[in-house]
């Protein structure tokens, strides 16, 4: 699952929202314990490194929003370690690029290494873009592209991704009702808004397009709002939740 920057800060100030993160790390812990093996696409490394370096808005430059995220990355894995010690579980950070996962090699050695993680059965990889170095996440899709590549890597049976709307709607409002089911993604592409929140730079058709990715690898996906208690569950048990994008037959 993607956790994007917009369900992770508090929204009527510059500062992670603690309160959603205990929350939503009982809800993945319970599907954990119930013999699930799940991975993490988290961002927030940004925000929470605004907040140590006293920006009040986002950066626009970017070694400005870099040096945020090698700020604030320590500070995002605390948060979740100590989190999810209160379920009995232990984390693990993978920081990667898009030209790891362009690298048979590379690609192979992240993929060996979260197959090892995954059996043990009490460690959630926690995966997020090398900031510090990297760019195209920094500027474009807020981690969404990279939540697509990881389920790709570990043939999931299953991508969801978090954010603050209730799915993908006709309308454009991200608080309508959304579109249940999706099985030709094509006919909804002009319903994506490029909006986004101050603190994130992804939106709706960045999302749209990483599902595009999963979906032609056979990967169903699902968006949901993370901030509806008990959605991230429902989602990853496979019940009726957000917009569920099936792919082709």
């Amino acid at each position: 699952m993607k956790f994007g920057t917009g369900i992770l800060t508090r929204t009527d100030a510059n500062t992670l929202d603690t309160a959603q993160f205990r929350r939503l790390v009982g809800e993945l812990a319970k599907v954990v314990h119930e013999g699930r093996q799940c991975l993490l696409v988290s961002s927030g490394a940004v925000g929470a490194g605004m907040m140590v370096l006293g920006h009040k808005e986002r950066p626009v430059h970017l070694p400005d929003i870099q040096a945020c995220a090698a700020v604030g990355q320590s500070r995002l894995m605390r948060l979740y370690q100590s989190l999810f010690a209160r379920h009995r579980l232990h984390v693990a950070q993978l920081l990667l690029t898009h030209q790891d996962l362009d690298s048979r090699t590379r690609f192979q050695n992240a993929r060996n290494t979260l197959e090892c993680l995954l059996a043990r059965g009490d460690v959630v990889p926690i995966i997020n873009e090398n900031d510090s170095v990297a760019v195209e996440e920094l500027k474009f899709s807020d981690n969404d592209r990279l939540s697509a590549e990881v389920a790709t890597l570990a043939n999931a049976e299953l991508l969801v991704i978090c954010t603050s709307a209730n799915g993908l709607t006709a309308t454009g409002d991200p608080n309508d009702p959304a579109i249940p089911v999706v099985e030709d993604l094509d006919s909804v592409l002009g319903y994506a808004s490029g909006s986004k929140g101050r603190m994130s730079v992804g939106g709706m058709a960045s999302k749209l397009m990483s599902v595009r990715h999963a979906v032609e690898a056979g990967i169903p996906t699902t968006i949901i709002n993370g901030r509806t208690p008990g959605a991230l569950e429902r989602a990853m048990r496979r019940e009726p939740e957000g917009t569920q994008f099936l792919p082709k037959r």
